[in-house]
């Protein structure tokens, strides 16, 4: 990984040893690192890249902003509303704004994710994990 300063590259390889454990109410197993956010002078998106242990989820929750998802690894039910999709390592993921949504790993290993979100919502809210 090298440190970039305000307006230049910055290059990261997402590494499950970096992540830390997510802490809020409903998570169970799920890890997150933020690859590149508000830290490393990003002024519009935050993308975070989550573990999730087998038997694992992050919370069903919603909020005001969307979500844009790549699947690394694993396979996981996805709730988004009232559906519950399985996915798979390769697949792309659109969470819309105000969704109920959730991951649980579906798998014998690890998921693993990359999400995308604004750095700030509500009009300049930053928004949490970013």
């Amino acid at each position: 990984m090298t440190q970039a300063a305000a307006g230049e590259l910055r290059v990261v390889r997402p590494d499950p040893a970096r992540t830390a454990p997510v802490s809020m109410d409903g998570v169970r197993g799920a890890r997150m690192e933020i690859l590149v956010g508000r830290e490393h002078g990003a002024p519009n998106f935050s993308m975070r890249h989550f573990v999730v242990e087998p038997g694992g989820h992050t919370p069903h929750h919603r909020h005001a902003y969307e979500h844009e998802v790549v699947v690394l690894e694993g396979e996981a039910d996805v709730t988004c509303g009232e559906r519950v999709h399985r996915v798979r390592a390769g697949d792309v993921l659109y969470v819309p704004p105000d969704a109920m949504h959730q991951f649980r790993n579906a798998g014998a290993g690890a998921l693993r994710f990359l999400c995308l979100v604004p750095t700030s919502f509500d009009c300049g809210k930053p928004t949490p994990g970013s």
